[in-house]
């Protein structure tokens, strides 16, 4: 088992080099120029999200698809994902991250408008859509497609249900002394009763769930947050610096200085916001829209929340604790770092996990389906789902190690053929910007 660790441990090292990083990043950046800044916007599409009426063909409301593809994105790497970011990349991981959250905003924008644009009925009257149509009817290139499709339906079971099952059954364990496998079988029966009714069923439960949690969580913080204010200016200046400096050395602390923080900050950017992985574009889809370019804007409020938000508060709280020098990484550093506040810090981190989790595990199971149904045809779906449900119980019981590090390299492979047909298809994106945006009436 240890040798299948350290084989994961290098590919997710080889696949998250300087080539895939300057991907990302490059195609945040070129997407914030080439839209003109379409975070302007950001005010505008927050008021537009929270529009519940029907406007448009579609599955869903455009609070159904914002909330499910939220569910999707604010999981463990928005609290266990931002702690093994420090705990390897330092303090100065944060503000990568951050910034990954600011750039991204753009790159969630454009693939949802691509995906709306490019949509397709299924044989049920479905919509399905996602970067694999884009890049089939839009670049005309099937087996990329394909390999999109692929990706994203194994890439399912590491980011969107293993890891999200192993972190809360450690965490249970860890706080409560509950085996992993009865955990596990809890959230296999409750994922089942609510996966079994498709995309309408998901998207009724997250519109509820979603908005409890993230409320939930960010009060929770900001409270632990107010409750050591006095080391909280250092804190900040901590990150700034760390961020840049060439070495980093704090407390018991050994970094690689601004490589490693670039390199955890941006990959687990990348990990909680999926901003360039393809994922969230599916579920925008099957919203209910009069044009592409509106709920392209809602969509983009998603990484806003997950990342510029959500992340950084964890951020905050995690440094700020001091905890990160100790040698603690992943479960074990959060946990400690909330611990810090002793029952309300669990309390909040427990509720929070175990909502974060649930939520992820549903949005993630409807992104491997649509990829399955294009795959395969509709006729895949149910027994997807049902390999789904004891993936599940699986992942509860896994070494953490094993699953990030898969979680991190099928993220690579999703995100490569989305980012490709992103930057080939921007002269569409600006012409459907400027038609439905810049020059409306």
């Amino acid at each position: 088992m240890e040798n299948v660790e350290q084989l994961f441990s290098k590919l997710s090292d080889a696949v998250w080099g300087p080539p895939l990083l300057i991907l990302l990043m490059g195609t945040h950046i070129f997407m914030t120029v080439r839209l003109r800044f379409i975070q302007r916007y950001l005010w505008e599409a927050i008021k537009l999200s929270f529009k519940r009426s029907t406007e448009g063909e579609g599955d869903v409301s455009h609070f159904g698809a914002l909330t499910t593809a939220l569910a999707a994105t604010i999981g463990t790497g928005n609290i266990v994902g931002v702690s093994t970011a420090i705990a390897a990349g330092g303090p100065g991981a944060v503000l990568w991250m951050w910034l990954t959250g600011v750039f991204g905003i753009a790159t969630k924008y454009a693939e949802a408008l691509l995906s709306v644009k490019y949509r397709i009925r299924n044989e049920k009257g479905q919509f399905s859509g996602g970067p694999m149509y884009v890049i089939e009817k839009g670049m005309n290139c099937k087996w990329l497609a394909v390999l999109f499709a692929v990706f994203t339906a194994v890439s399912a079971f590491g980011i969107g249900n293993m890891v999200q099952a192993n972190s809360i059954s450690t965490l249970l364990f860890q706080v409560s002394g509950a085996k992993p496998w009865i955990s596990g079988l809890v959230m296999t029966v409750i994922t089942a009763v609510v996966i079994i009714g498709g995309i309408k069923s998901i998207a009724r439960v997250c519109e509820k769930l979603v908005p409890f949690m993230a409320i939930f969580y960010i009060a929770g913080c900001l409270f632990l947050l107010i409750w050591k204010a006095d080391t909280l200016p250092e804190t900040v200046m901590l990150i700034l610096r760390d961020a840049f400096k060439p070495q980093a050395a704090v407390g018991g602390f050994l970094g690689a200085g601004v490589a490693q923080a670039m390199r955890y900050g941006i990959a687990r950017g990348l990990f909680s916001n999926e901003s360039g992985l393809g994922s969230a574009p599916i579920v925008a889809a099957a919203a209910q829209t009069s044009n592409p370019v509106r709920q392209a804007l809602v969509s983009s409020t998603g990484t806003f929340w997950d990342t510029v938000v959500v992340c950084a508060l964890t951020g905050l709280v995690v440094v700020n604790s001091g905890m990160w020098t100790g040698g603690l990484d992943g479960t074990h550093l959060t946990k400690a770092a909330f611990g810090e506040f002793h029952t309300v810090g669990q309390v909040i981190l427990s509720v929070a996990l175990l909502t974060f989790v649930f939520s992820t595990i549903l949005g993630w199971c409807y992104y491997g389906e649509k990829a399955m149904e294009y795959l395969f045809g509709i006729w895949i779906v149910k027994y997807y789902r049902w390999l789904w449900v004891i993936a599940v119980m699986i992942g509860s019981t896994v070494s953490i190690k094993i699953v990030w590090s898969f979680a991190d390299i099928t993220n690579a492979l999703m995100a490569i053929p989305n980012l490709i047909s992103l930057i080939v298809l921007n002269k569409v994106l600006v012409e459907e910007t400027r038609t439905y945006l810049w020059n409306r009436p």
